[in-house]
C-alpha cells in the first residue's frame, strides 16, 4: 500500500506571503509566534512548510501553498497565535491532523496562510469515561489512537470510523465527515467543545459554560441557543477540545456482502432498502453500495486489466466480476444484537434482495478471507469497520492508477431508486467523456444518500489533472441544476459549490458572511473556507 507523498518541485521552495502583507510585517510576526512558542513551534522552511500542500494536488501551482506552520501545545497557545495575527492581518488555516485527502488536505485556502497544525501537540486523551461512554479529546487524537486506549482499559465501547482512520477524530467531525456502525452521523454524536474563537476569546459550548458541571459531554445542548454545529465546515473559531459519545458494544455482529450483477439495478437496491433502513432495522448502520472500480482497486491495478485509453470497455468489466466474484454493485452492512436477532435479521435481509435477478449473498462466514477469493477482501474490510475497528486498507484505491489520487464529488439525494439512478448516469455518463475512472459509493443515512463520487487520476500527469479538475467542475453545475448539491468541497470548488445554494440571492452566503464579519473583524481565520469570504478579502478574486 502506497501513502500520498507532495509533488511539490524543488524549484518551488520559496516563500509565499499572505496577500497584503510585506516581508518585514510577516518577519515581525514570525518573531512574536517565536517568543510565544519557541523555535521548536514555529518554522517557515520551505521545505517543511511543503510538506502541508495538498497531497492530491488539483492545480499545477502554488495557489494552496503555506507559509510557515506553528505547532501550538495548549488553548492559551492557539489564542496568542490568533491574536499575534490579528496585530499583523495575516491569515491562519487552522487543521486537526490535515488528512482531509481529495478535499484540499492541509492546504489552506489562501496561499500565503500559516498554517496552525493544532493537532501536532495536542493530541491527549483527556478523559475516557466507561460509565456514560464518552472521551474528551484534542484535535491531534486519531481514531486508531483512541481504538487504543478504549482496548488498554478494557472497556466495552466502541468507536465509529471513517474508511481511512489515520485521520483525526476532531477534524473528521468538523468537515461533517461519516463512519458506518449505528453512530455513523458523526455529527451528531459531538457532545461539547472548546473553541478559541478569531478575537481569541474562548468558547465552551454546551454545560461545558456552567462551571462544575459534570453534564458536558452528556447534554450537548444547554440553555438558549447551540452554536455547536456552527464550527462545521466553517471558519468561525479553532476548535481546541471535544467531547464524543461512544457506543456500546453490542453481544454479537455479522456483515454482509450482497452483490448484483447489472447498472441498472441500482434503482431496485434502493428502493428495496428504504423501508429496511427508515425504520433502524434489520439495516441498523450506515450501509454502503459500492461499484466494481472501488472494490476493484482495493486488490488491484487498474493495468491488471487494461492498459488502452478512455473507458474501461464493457467486455473488461466482465472479467473483472467474474475473476473476483463481485457483481456491478456490491452491497455492505452490518446486523447487531443477540445472536438469535442477528440471524433474524440477515434473513429478512436476504429475502428482501432476493428478488433483484442474479443477486447473491454473502457474509464473513460464508465467504470467507483467502489469497484465493480477492473479492472478499472489502467484505472482511467493512467488517472491521462497521464493529468499530479502524483500517486503513480504502487507501488501496491510490495503487489503482501510478501515483494515484482522486478529486471527491459529493452529491447528496434522498434514498430513493430513481435519484441514484439518475446521478448515477450523470456521473458515469461525464466522467466517460473525460476518459476518467469513477469509484463509486452510495453511503445510506436514514433520509439522505450521500453519493461518494471518487474521480482518479494520475497527480504528476498535468493533463489527466486538469481534465479530472474540468469535469468536477461541470459535474457540480449539472448537479445543481437537477436539484443536487455537494455536502463537501475542496478548496479549488469551494466558491463553486456555495453559489449553487442560491435561494434568495445566497441568503445561506449571506448569513455566513455576517456571522464571519461579527465574530472575526480582520477576516484572520481560514479565509474562503466553504466559500465564507471576510469582508476584507471579499471579492478579490483570491
Amino acid at each position: 500500500m502506497s501513502t500520498p507523498t507532495t509533488v511539490r518541485n524543488p524549484s518551488d521552495l520559496a516563500r509565499v506571503l499572505p496577500p497584503d502583507v510585506s516581508a518585514a510585517t510577516f518577519d515581525t510576526a514570525i518573531g512574536e509566534l517565536i517568543a510565544a512558542l519557541g523555535e521548536d513551534g514555529v518554522h517557515v522552511d520551505p521545505e517543511l512548510v511543503g510538506r502541508y500542500d495538498d497531497e492530491f494536488p488539483v492545480t499545477g501551482d502554488l495557489s494552496f501553498t503555506a507559509s510557515a506552520v506553528v505547532f501550538p501545545a495548549t488553548t492559551e497557545d492557539v489564542q496568542e497565535i490568533v491574536r499575534i495575527a490579528n496585530r499583523h492581518l495575516i491569515p491562519l488555516h487552522a487543521i486537526s491532523t490535515g488528512k482531509n485527502l481529495g478535499y484540499g488536505g492541509a492546504s489552506p485556502r489562501v496561499a500565503g496562510s500559516i498554517v496552525v497544525h493544532v493537532g501536532k501537540r495536542m493530541n491527549r486523551i483527556l478523559e475516557l469515561n466507561g460509565k456514560f461512554a464518552y472521551a474528551l479529546i484534542e484535535p491531534g487524537v486519531t481514531y486508531f489512537e483512541l481504538y487504543q486506549a478504549i482496548q488498554d482499559a478494557g472497556l466495552p465501547l466502541w468507536i465509529d470510523a471513517p474508511d481511512l482512520s489515520w485521520g483525526s477524530i476532531v477534524g473528521n467531525i468538523l468537515d461533517r465527515g461519516v463512519g458506518y456502525t449505528p453512530y455513523g452521523n458523526h455529527s451528531l454524536w459531538k457532545s461539547g467543545m472548546e473553541i478559541v474563537l478569531p478575537d481569541g476569546d474562548l468558547l465552551r459550548t454546551g454545560m461545558g459554560g456552567l462551571p462544575g458541571s459534570n453534564t458536558w459531554q452528556l447534554f450537548a445542548p444547554s440553555f438558549g441557543p447551540q452554536p455547536d454545529n456552527l464550527f462545521e465546515q466553517s471558519n468561525f473559531g479553532i476548535v481546541t477540545k471535544l467531547g464524543i459519545q461512544l457506543m456500546g458494544a453490542p453481544p454479537a455482529a455479522e456483515t454482509f456482502q450482497i452483490t448484483f450483477d447489472n447498472p441498472e439495478d441500482l434503482e431496485a437496491i434502493i428502493d428495496l432498502m428504504l423501508p429496511l433502513r427508515i425504520n433502524m432495522a434489520p439495516l441498523q448502520n450506515v450501509p454502503v453500495l459500492r461499484n466494481i472500480f472501488l472494490d476493484a482497486a482495493q486488490v488491484s491495478r487498474r493495468s491488471d486489466w487494461y492498459t488502452g485509453e478512455g473507458p474501461i470497455p464493457d467486455d473488461v468489466v466482465e472479467r473483472m466480476k467474474a475473476e473476483l466474484n463481485l457483481g456491478y454493485w456490491n452491497f455492505y452492512g452490518t446486523v447487531y444484537g443477540p445472536p438469535p436477532v442477528v440471524e433474524q435479521y440477515l434473513q429478512i435481509i436476504e429475502g428482501a434482495f432476493s428478488q433483484i435477478p442474479g443477486s447473491r449473498f454473502h457474509t464473513t462466514r460464508t465467504r470467507p478471507h483467502s489469497a484465493d477469493d480477492r473479492g472478499a477482501h472489502t467484505l472482511h474490510d467493512r467488517h472491521r469497520i462497521n464493529t468499530g475497528i479502524p483500517t486503513i486498507e480504502e487507501a488501496n484505491l491510490m495503487n489503482w492508477l501510478p501515483d494515484g489520487a482522486h478529486m471527491g464529488f459529493s452529491p447528496l439525494s434522498a434514498p430513493d431508486g430513481a435519484d441514484a439512478l439518475r446521478q448515477f448516469r450523470m456521473v458515469k455518463q461525464r466522467a466517460d467523456e473525460f476518459s476518467v475512472d469513477y469509484a463509486a459509493q452510495f453511503v445510506i443515512g436514514l433520509r439522505e444518500m450521500h453519493h461518494i463520487s471518487l474521480l482518479l487520476y494520475t497527480k504528476t500527469d498535468p493533463a489527466q489533472r486538469d481534465k479530472t479538475l474540468r469535469l468536477v467542475h461541470e459535474l457540480i453545475d449539472e448537479a445543481a441544476q437537477n436539484g443536487y448539491g455537494e455536502y463537501r468541497a475542496h478548496h479549488a470548488w469551494a466558491d463553486q459549490v456555495a453559489a449553487t445554494y442560491s435561494f434568495n440571492d445566497n441568503a445561506q452566503r449571506r448569513f455566513n458572511e455576517r456571522i464571519k464579519d461579527a465574530l472575526d473583524p480582520n477576516g484572520i481565520l481560514n479565509p474562503g473556507k466553504a466559500g465564507i469570504w471576510p469582508a476584507r478579502l471579499r471579492g478579490r478574486g483570491l
